[in-house]
């Protein structure tokens, strides 16, 4: 292996590995954001107060019950025979899926399950108080949620919701045993081309660097973004000089 085979490897095929860096970052992206979502359902989902004898209650239970078994099931299984299962399994009834839209659809679910878990943590976080002041001026249970604890429980799993973007930029590469022209599948088509192979995946691993390090330099600019200026005079709500 020398630089220059890396450059001539990369000289002659940079447009599939662009290709593939570009569906890794849609997959990942694409996957967050729609886990999260699931994660946000489920937090909610989990926090509704049951009353005891009623219908509702056991609706909610029956619900709740089976969000759970999702939860357990996809954070306790590798995320690579989550794929083979879905796409395969989707396959056996007739039905094949584009590979882009399994691979969005398997690391959106593994997604939801953690998410759904940094979701429970950041609503448990919050003080009891917060939802008895919001009772007291008449909010319901989604009221509360959406005006009063959300806001802050997205502040607070911001940098868990980061890592999980970071993690689905890498966890991505999995994707390559159903077909996905992820990055990690471009580099082994380019190996299985020019029969080198310490080369395109050397090209791969610094590209995936590039990503997850961007990415997470432009995570923690919107956090201090959020947090506000650090020279805030609470007192006066002007910043001092």
């Amino acid at each position: 292996m020398s630089l220059e085979s890396i450059l001539s490897i990369l000289q002659d095929n940079w447009p599939s590995y662009l290709r593939g860096a570009y569906i890794t970052l849609l997959i990942a992206i694409f996957s967050t954001i729609i886990g999260a979502l699931i994660g946000l359902f489920i937090g909610v989902m989990h926090t509704i107060p049951l009353r005891k004898k009623s219908f509702k209650s056991v609706v909610l239970k029956i619900i709740n019950i089976i969000l759970s078994v999702y939860v357990e099931v996809f954070r306790g299984t590798p995320m690579i025979v989550q794929a083979m299962v879905v796409f395969y399994g989707i396959a056996a009834y007739g039905y094949v899926m584009d590979t882009f839209i399994a691979g969005v659809l398997v690391v959106s679910l593994n997604t939801g399950a953690y998410m759904a878990e940094y979701v429970r943590g950041g609503i448990v976080s919050i003080e009891k108080g917060q939802y008895e002041a919001a009772e007291a001026i008449g909010m319901n249970h989604f009221q509360t949620m959406i005006h009063v604890i959300l806001p802050q429980v997205i502040r607070n799993i911001l940098p868990a919701t980061g890592n999980q973007l970071i993690m689905n930029i890498k966890d991505s590469a999995v994707l390559s045993v159903i077909s996905v022209t992820e990055l990690y599948f471009s580099a082994s088509s380019v190996a299985g081309a020019t029969f080198k192979f310490a080369e395109p995946y050397l090209i791969a691993c610094i590209m995936y660097l590039i990503m997850t390090f961007a990415a997470s330099q432009l995570l923690r600019f919107l956090e201090k973004k959020l947090d506000g200026p650090s020279d805030y005079n609470f007192q006066t709500g002007k910043e001092v000089a």
